[in-house]
């Protein structure tokens, strides 16, 4: 009992700390691709620096200049931006195992999608993230030398081909927020082994007096581009697990599809605007279309075959402990009103988080959820709408810790 507390509060750390770390990976990136693309290069500065900006900020002036390849000398001290992206990556990297790999059974794997041993849903999450950067990367040093319009082409067909993969292999939470990490994973991957240890080798050759290549530069300039487009998309897969309406329906693959071109449309009008190219407000126009039909796809269809819940292993195990029958009526009876297939609480669509909650099968599937939520913590039903009572909370706790 007290590891699952353990492992509840474990997992609550590790959400923070991602968050925390890609706040500062997502706010230094965004600065800095606006400060690069906003650089005043009409001026013939003295220093050799490809462009500067000068820029206000709590009460200070700052002017900034940025050099196509280096200066003439290193300075003597040089800020590094990378720990931010390695720990949000390391910390969504815990997350998943915490979440997705320990609690498979219930997150990861969906029997009337696949029906997947618990090893072989961890193996294909894990080699998907690392085919992910194989492919990438290739397609990267392929399309180096060519239109980057291409390449992009060629890496939205990954994503959507990946899109269809999950969706056919996870359950659809796992699904979009899989994709999410797949995409993330490349973007570390860009920081990690190319961003920074070519940024490397322009300080090494600096220390000892070569004049450095700029196809480093160029390469880092590329991969740093790519990441600053697929920010929002990630950020959009790695909230979907708390929207059921973007990853339960029959077309997942497709919303996570076009939450890329979204992403595109988005960033496009704010790099032409630090541009100094005007404001393409087609984009805004262009996002609410795609926006649109993201919610056209999403949108509730009748139930005209909706299926039993199928006991999982761990569910087995709870349906047969001791008072297991009160339990189902207690949560029949306080929950399923919202966490039904179709909800009859005004102001809800689907079931909160995509837990179903309306068949005695169905409470045994989420016996530990519903023991943290509704018997350890207070925290369900949402201010105690439906009145359930101390004693009720008292015969969860019973059951489920009955086996743990």
């Amino acid at each position: 009992m007290d590891a699952t507390i353990l492992a509840a509060w474990a997992e609550f750390a590790a959400r923070w700390l991602h968050v925390i770390a890609a706040m500062g990976w997502i706010g230094s990136s965004f600065y800095f691709i606006a400060l690069d693309l906003g650089l005043h290069r009409d001026r013939n500065l003295a220093s050799g620096a490809d462009g500067e900006e000068w820029q206000v900020h709590g009460g200070g002036f700052y002017h900034i200049q940025k050099y196509l390849v280096a200066p003439a000398s290193l300075p003597e001290h040089l800020i590094w931006f990378k720990w931010e992206s390695y720990w949000t990556w390391i910390s969504g990297f815990i997350l998943l195992t915490l979440v997705y790999w320990h609690g498979a059974e219930l997150f990861l794997i969906d029997p009337e999608v696949m029906d997947l041993a618990v090893w072989q849903a961890v193996a294909l999450s894990a080699a998907s993230l690392v085919f992910g950067w194989l492919v990438y990367d290739a397609l990267c040093k392929l399309f180096l030398k060519y239109d980057q319009i291409v390449l992009m082409v060629a890496l939205f067909v990954v994503i959507v081909l990946m899109a269809l993969f999950y969706t056919h292999v996870f359950s659809g939470r796992a699904a979009l927020l899989h994709l999410g990490a797949f995409t993330a994973t490349i973007m570390t991957g860009n920081v990690f082994f190319l961003i920074i240890p070519n940024q490397r080798v322009v300080v090494a050759d600096l220390k000892a007096g070569r004049t450095p290549d700029a196809k480093y530069g160029k390469i880092a300039k590329q991969r740093s581009t790519h990441n600053n487009y697929l920010t929002l998309p990630v950020i959009f897969l790695m909230l979907s697990n708390h929207y059921p309406l973007a990853f339960g329906g029959d077309n997942a693959w497709m919303i996570a599809s076009l939450v890329f071109l979204m992403g595109v449309t988005i960033r496009h009008f704010f790099n032409t605007m630090h541009q100094r190219k005007g404001r393409p407000w087609w984009t805004w126009v262009a996002t609410a279309a795609i926006f649109a039909a993201i919610v056209w796809l999403a949108w509730p269809k009748p139930l005209e075959d909706y299926r039993d819940t199928a006991l999982n292993a761990a569910g087995a195990r709870y349906a047969q402990a001791e008072g297991f029958e009160d339990v189902a009526d207690i949560v029949l009876g306080r929950c399923s009103m919202c966490h039904t297939a179709e909800p009859m609480w005004d102001g809800i669509a689907a079931a909160p988080r995509g837990v179903v909650l309306d068949s005695p099968e169905a409470v045994a599937n989420h016996a530990r959820q519903i023991w943290l939520q509704a018997g350890v913590s207070r925290a369900m039903p949402p201010a105690n709408v439906s009145f359930m009572e101390p004693e009720e909370r008292i015969a969860i706790r019973r059951w489920f810790e009955s086996l743990s």
